[in-house]
């Protein structure tokens, strides 16, 4: 067991989960408290203190050893997690640890009117009184992850666990978080961060499929630079039906980590990926924190050609790849178009 994150609305029980699950599984619970008056207390004088508990943007600020407070709190948590399991509250953790293998990234919500009900019994507060603190809380917790990581705080992609405090107690979240935990630890060993392990992209090539040659020839260059990739990792819902099923989600073919970029391949001209651009487009509207970027036939070529590939054979086999595609794509459509007239 490595990392458990949870990220909190106020009166979602989410802080009391959290201090119960710290004392059943003895792991350390951090909390922002804990990073500003304990790891903070030696790099920052008073006014920059409180400039870090009030205002989300002074993170990005850059410290006096040339990183930014944001990359400093980061780079502390990931070496605390590298020595002794953690629980970590809010902060982002469930973006920071997200692609730890061990990590359990928990999301705790309740109705308002729970919440409300939840904040009057602690403070002793009317009903207006608790509601205004309620807002300003969601408020700032949301500013806080969109000014950090340019995403949405509410947004369940980020999480493994949702759970809706309504009708349960902190004692029976508890019980279903260590439940999920056990699982995951029991599916392998915890390993840190990519970031802490030599890249070994031979090691990588051997255990993926491509589904064409030339994502796998763009591998290869990505590889002589030493730059870190990842194949399909993420996959991205952009098209819903009015009942909020998925009918259409988009897989960009790269990620590279050291960048933060998604990076889709087509090596079809331009004129003919019309579907490909109307995905990234959207998915651009709808992520606006995510980076990603289109690799046409002519960028492609230009990379085969600078480092020697063979060029020609990849681009015909995957050019003939993706007219068959779009091909069974539009039989696709004229059956289905027929079956409806003849109804």
């Amino acid at each position: 067991m490595a990392i458990i994150t949870i990220s909190r609305q106020l009166g979602s029980l989410g802080s009391e989960t959290a201090e119960m699950l710290g004392k059943r599984l003895g792991m350390r619970l951090i909390l922002k408290d804990t990073v500003l008056n304990e790891w903070m207390a030696d790099v920052v004088n008073d006014h920059q203190l409180r400039m870090l508990t009030e205002s989300p943007k002074f993170y990005l600020n850059i410290m006096d050893d040339g990183i930014s407070y944001k990359e400093y709190i980061e780079s502390k948590l990931r070496d605390e997690a590298s020595r002794q399991p953690l629980i970590i509250v809010g902060m982002g953790s469930q973006l920071i640890f997200a692609d730890h293998p061990g990590v359990v990234r928990v999301r705790m919500v309740a109705s308002a009117d729970t919440r409300t009900e939840r904040i009057r019994r602690k403070y002793g507060f009317g009903i207006k009184e608790a509601e205004q603190m309620l807002m300003q809380s969601d408020k700032k917790h949301k500013r806080y992850i969109s000014t950090l990581y340019g995403v949405d705080w509410e947004e369940t992609f980020n999480y493994d666990m949702v759970l809706n405090t309504d009708d349960l107690t902190a004692e029976q979240c508890a019980d279903m978080i260590a439940l999920l935990a056990e699982s995951k630890d029991k599916a392998g060993p915890f390993s840190p961060s990519a970031e802490t392990y030599e890249y070994s992209p031979a090691q990588d090539n051997r255990s993926i499929s491509f589904k064409h040659p030339a994502e796998e020839e763009f591998a290869r260059i990505l590889d002589m630079y030493g730059i870190e990739w990842q194949y399909e990792p993420r996959t991205f819902p952009v098209q819903w039906d009015a009942e909020g099923n998925v009918k259409m989600a988009f897989s960009p073919d790269f990620y590279l980590v050291r960048f933060d970029t998604y990076i889709e391949i087509t090596t079809m001209d331009q004129k003919y990926v019309t579907t490909k651009n109307k995905k990234v487009k959207r998915l651009r509207e709808l992520y606006p924190g995510i980076n990603i970027n289109i690799v046409y036939k002519k960028d492609f070529n230009s990379l085969l050609k600078r480092f020697g590939f063979g060029g020609g054979d990849v681009i015909d086999e995957f050019n003939r790849s993706e007219r068959n595609s779009v091909q069974r794509g539009n039989d696709k459509q004229q059956g289905e178009g027929a079956g409806k007239a003849d109804k």
